[in-house]
């Protein structure tokens, strides 16, 4: 059975969490350990769903540890993932920075450790510290511009495409090897169906680009990849 952490213990574990965030380098351990009073770091199993279109309040999220898909419901019932964020990513429902998740679910695709800041707190830091405000612009900008990017993909690319992008993409955060994926999830952040998403990974495979595990899947032929991606 794990040990119950100490209110000093948990503060240390909220002020690291934070610190990692890179919007909240320029903070110091006192100007973060101020915010415990507001600060929530909750723990989040997989297959939750912790925020919905029902929601009404203005909070931000820092990720930790995990992986969370942000995604929507057509009237269809169709999913359809907007994003997909790893530790140290930054999202939630706050129209002071421009971040929104109107009509939108997050659910933790892993189990997922979250520190939640509530828009008052946030405000405040922001008059206190005005160089976070020009960090929150780069991460928005940087991110609107990933935005972009993937809207082109899905208008302009074809399946392989974009599924060659998609796998450059998680390489250059995982490394050359990719886990955590199952055929399902990639389809779904590509815009395409399971099993058309199998038949292209075959494909690749077949051509010498990756090789493919149970939700693991290895990049042997980057170049190779990237010219599909660029078609």
């Amino acid at each position: 059975m794990p040990l119950k952490l100490t209110r000093e213990q948990a503060l240390k574990n909220k002020i690291a969490y934070l610190l990692e965030a890179e919007i909240f380098q320029d903070l110091t351990p006192q100007d973060l350990s101020e915010m415990d009073r507001t600060l929530t770091l909750a723990t989040t199993l997989t297959g939750k769903i912790f925020y919905s279109p029902e929601e009404t309040g203005e909070v931000l999220f820092i990720l930790k540890k995990g992986r969370v898909q942000i995604y929507r419901i057509s009237p269809e019932g169709k999913k359809l993932v907007l994003d997909t964020f790893g530790p140290g990513s930054i999202f939630g429902e706050m129209s002071l920075i421009g971040q929104g998740m109107h009509d939108s679910f997050a659910e933790a695709v892993e189990d997922c450790v979250i520190c939640v800041i509530s828009r008052d707190e946030l405000e405040r830091l922001l008059l206190k510290k005005p160089q976070i405000s020009l960090r929150f612009l780069e991460v928005l900008g940087q991110r609107l511009s990933e935005a972009e990017r993937r809207l082109e993909d899905l208008a302009f690319k074809s399946v392989p495409a974009r599924l060659a992008s998609l796998l450059l993409r998680l390489g250059q955060e995982q490394g050359a090897t990719i886990s955590g994926f199952t055929h399902q999830d990639l389809a779904e952040m590509v815009g395409t169906y399971r099993e058309t998403t199998t038949a292209t990974l075959n494909q690749f495979r077949s051509q010498g680009l990756l090789s493919i595990g149970r939700k693991k899947i290895e990049i042997l032929n980057w170049d190779g990849l990237q010219e599909v991606a660029g078609e």
